[in-house]
């Protein structure tokens, strides 16, 4: 399966690429992410569960990051071994360009499965990819544009353990932004 597409993120090229390299953005946004560890020079460990029609695994697999140039482009490339499920592996090119409205990121994404998944049908896994692909970078769009003013909201005293989680969740978002 391979896909293509673009979205206009209102924050800066360096934010933007900040944040695809943060474990934590990659944990935040990867549908079914559980632990994503690492760093962009070592790669990314990570433990993805997901269900794909009546498969459900949880996918162990590393990502790493190749053809990095500092806020233009960079590649993910990862696999990973669901046990009996079997495996899944992919990549997404990453290209970020000025735009007036603040970024602009273009993506070409290409997915393979293999064992009781690839089974399934290259249908229901093609429709699958794609789905897992936007809602990635629809996650990535909402985590970036968030308001600043909310990180300021979220570093006040919460009162509730998801309050803290929140809180959390902006901290990195403010490390990235660097506020």
């Amino acid at each position: 399966m391979e896909m293509s597409d673009s979205r206009v993120i209102r924050a800066d090229r360096a934010t933007v690429f900040a944040a695809l390299l943060s474990p934590e953005v990659l944990q935040e946004c990867v549908p079914g992410a559980q632990d994503v560890t690492g760093t962009p020079e070592d790669g990314f460990e990570a433990t993805v569960v997901q269900k794909v029609g009546p498969v459900k695994a949880t996918f162990k697999g590393m990502v790493v990051v190749s053809d990095l140039v500092v806020n233009e482009k960079l590649t993910l490339s990862g696999e990973g071994k669901g046990g009996a499920a079997g495996f899944a592996k992919g990549g997404a090119a990453v290209r970020l360009e000025e735009h007036p409205d603040g970024t602009e990121l273009f993506y070409d994404v290409e997915a393979k499965v293999g064992g009781k998944l690839a089974q399934l049908g290259s249908r229901i896994i093609d429709g699958f990819a794609k789905k897992m692909a936007d809602q990635f970078f629809t996650r990535f769009q909402e985590v970036l544009e968030a308001p600043a003013e909310a990180d300021a909201d979220a570093d006040a005293a919460p009162a509730e353990a998801e309050t803290e989680s929140v809180a959390e969740k902006k901290g990195w978002l403010s490390r990235i932004r660097g506020n």
